[in-house]
């Protein structure tokens, strides 16, 4: 792996801990200079949700503090 800052043409993707244990339930994230990149696992050129710093900030704040509800929707729980 190389040392120091990737282009931001090549984020660093990485799965969400909060993921399912199946393959089909998977988001994963990047982390850019301006905030955040979102994107379904399955759908590697699919659409990505960019989410600004603070907004991404007060996102995770309010789920380490267990702040968001939480529905039962499916096989899975989603926020």
């Amino acid at each position: 792996m190389p040392a120091g800052p990737r282009p931001a043409s090549k984020p660093l993707w990485f799965k969400s801990s909060y993921s399912g244990g199946n393959t089909t339930e998977c988001v994963e994230c990047a982390y850019v200079p301006h905030g955040a990149l979102i994107r379904d696992s399955k759908l590697k050129r699919g659409p990505v949700v960019v989410v600004g710093g603070k907004a991404w900030r007060c996102f995770v704040a309010a789920v380490d503090q267990g702040a968001l509800p939480v529905r039962q929707v499916g096989p899975s729980a989603v926020l």
